[in-house]
Formats: structure tokens, sequence, C-alpha cells
């Protein structure tokens, strides 16, 4: 039986196979452009990265903030366990001399014979010995009697002191913990604004620049401008407004000599970087920036932007003099040093170095009048 088989086609030839060839090209080609814009990301543009930085940069400090409170707990803590272990050092010591105090004793009562105090007084037969020796007994016992007092509260202080130890070791590890999941935190947003940088081109990251930093069509940057340092003279303080941020407003009068001496100290402080955690002299952050401002004038501030909010009297926005801290954001994670004429002194962000901006730049969150 002969075997069926579907017939060969015969291979497209001329004209006809030409056009089946041109179709099938323009159909691939067809296919590839479609898959290619359908997959192209599309290139950000300038005000689109600055947008996403400023936010990447609005985030890390909020970690940094949160960074600097856990490491003032663990800085806490671990003083805290320091302190402890030290006074158990020391405990110990005075554990170990009467522990030594009571051996002398029983060494004492072995060489006369381990006769109790009392059994060898009763023994004694001349009047004036009997007397002579019950007061030394007496005395001997108080000694021993103290010595074993001692010993006890020391024994108790200690164990005292290794639960507590325990308890302070156990917060300082979390607090370190916290300290490191933080820290990335703050690098892998500083690190991703700086992919977007990256992606720049040489004219558009110099574009960005200068907006970040807010200069005019000159090319100044008003913000760096630095004005004359502030003075005291019987406990108040001038200082003259920023001329190239808007014309000269004349002087600024700071409530007291403290306020005065915190100001001058930020102005001196113009120019240096901002650099995460950093609490000078070289690079502040922002909370690292006014709290070294304060402490400059005498006055000790909580080191985070959350809790120096209220480490003295709310004023508004009305009220703002030289020296008052200013904070911005919802979460209140940037704070500066009011120097008047609506402007402060700040540490912006990391590639931005402490400079005069006005505050009207940040949403407004509130103020603090600490001086």
């Amino acid at each position: 039986m002969a075997a069926h088989r579907k017939p060969k086609q015969p291979p497209l030839g001329g004209q006809a196979g030409r056009t089946a060839v041109t179709l099938a090209l323009a159909s691939a080609a067809t296919a590839t452009l479609f898959e290619g814009s359908g997959h192209a990301d599309p290139r950000p543009t300038t005000a689109q990265v600055k947008e996403k930085v400023d936010r990447l940069y609005e985030e890390a400090e909020v970690a940094t903030e949160r960074y600097n409170g856990a490491k003032e707990k663990a800085d806490e803590a671990r003083a805290a366990f320091d302190r402890l272990r030290d006074e158990a050092a020391r405990r110990t010591q005075r554990l170990n001399t009467a522990r030594d105090g009571l051996g002398a004793m029983a060494a004492a009562q072995y060489r006369s014979g381990g006769l109790d105090p009392a059994v060898q007084l009763a023994l004694t037969s001349d009047p004036d010995e009997y007397l002579e020796r019950a007061a030394l007994a007496e005395k001997a016992g108080d000694r021993q009697a103290a010595a074993v007092g001692l010993v006890r509260r020391e024994l108790a202080a200690i164990r005292r002191l290794r639960g507590e130890s325990t308890g302070r070791l156990d917060a300082l590890r979390g607090h370190e913990t916290e300290l490191r999941r933080q820290r990335a935190a703050v690098l892998g947003k500083l690190r991703e604004a700086r992919t977007l940088l990256a992606r720049l081109t040489a004219e558009e990251r110099a574009r960005y620049e200068a907006a970040a930093a807010g200069r005019d069509g000159s090319g100044t940057s008003a913000a760096n401008a630095r004005t004359a340092p502030t003075t005291a003279s019987g406990g108040t303080a001038t200082t003259r407004a920023d001329r190239s941020s808007g014309g000269d407003r004349g002087p600024v009068t700071a409530p007291n000599a403290r306020a005065a001496q915190a100001v001058s100290f930020a102005h001196a402080q113009l120019g240096k970087p901002y650099v995460w955690g950093a609490t000078g002299p070289s690079a502040y952050d922002c909370s690292g920036l006014t709290q070294a401002a304060w402490r400059a004038a005498g006055i000790s501030l909580p080191r985070t932007t959350y809790t120096q909010i209220n480490a003295g009297r709310r004023v508004s926005r009305a009220q703002l003099a030289p020296g008052d801290l200013i904070f911005f954001y919802s979460g209140i994670s940037h704070v500066g040093l009011y120097i008047g004429g609506g402007r402060m002194i700040h540490a912006p962000r990391p590639g931005a170095p402490i400079r005069i901006a006005p505050i009207d730049e940040m949403p407004f969150a509130g103020a603090t009048r600490v001086g």
C-alpha cells in the first residue's frame, strides 16, 4: 500500500518570495520598535531629579535625627553601664579586704588553740586578767561582727549591681542595633541621591547645584554670604542683615547677650560642611550646629531636633528674635538658628555648606526661644 505523504511546498521565488521577505522584515522591525518603546525608561528632567533628590535628602535627615537620638541613648546606656561596672569593681575590692580581715581573725583564733574567747575568759582565775580579757573579747566580737556585716552588705550590693549591669547591657545592645539600622537608612538614602545625580550631564548638574544653592542670576550665592558678626553690649546684641539677600534691612537686636553669642558662633561656622551625625568643630548636621551654638553661649541643648523643640519657650513666627531655634517639616526633622530679617543660619544637607538662608524656603513647623 502506498504511503500517504504531504506534498512539499515549492519555495517561493521571484516577486512573491521577495514580497514575503520584505513583509517579514517589516513585521520584525515593527515589533522591535514597539517593544523598545514599551520598555524604554524615559530620562528624568533636571527638575524631576531635583525633586526626587530633595525628597531623599529630607528622608535622610529624618533618619539622621533618629540616628542622633539612638546614639545619644546608646552613649547614656554605655556610660551608665561603665559606672555600674566601676562601682562593682570597687565593691569587690572592699569585699576582698573584708574577707581578708575575717581570715586574719580566724587564723588568730586557731593559733590561740581554737577556743572561743568566752571559754578562755571563763578559765581565767586572775580578776585583773579577767577584766582585761573581757574587754578584749568584747572588742574582738564587735570587730568580727562588723567584718561579717560588711561582707554581707558588699555581697548584696555586688549582686544588685550585676543585675543592673545586665539590664544596662541589654539596653545598650538594643540602642546599638537601632543605631546600625538608622545608619543604614541614612546611607541608603544618600546613596540613592548620589545615583540620581550621577545620571545628570555636567550642564544639568550645574543647573541643579545652582538651584539647590539658591543662587541669583549673577552666579553669587546669597545663602553663603557672610554677615557681620553679632556683638553684645550691656546685655543686648545687634547683627546687620545680609545685603545680598534682598537689601539692607537694618540692624536686628538679639534679646540678650547669650542669644547674641549663639548667633555669633553660628556666623563663624559659615562655609563649613554638612556631615550627618557631626557636632563640630569642623563639620555639623543641623541639630549639631544649633547645639554647638548654644553650648558656646553656656546653655546645653539636647541632641536631636525633636527634643530641641521642647528645650525652651515656644514662640510664634511673628515673635522670632535672633538666637531662636526654628524647626521645619511636620516631623520636626530640620532646625536652623534665626538671625533676624527673615533669615537663619543652618546646615542644609550633604554637599551644601553651612549658610544663611530665608526661613520660608522650607515648611515652618515651630520655634523655640532658649535663653
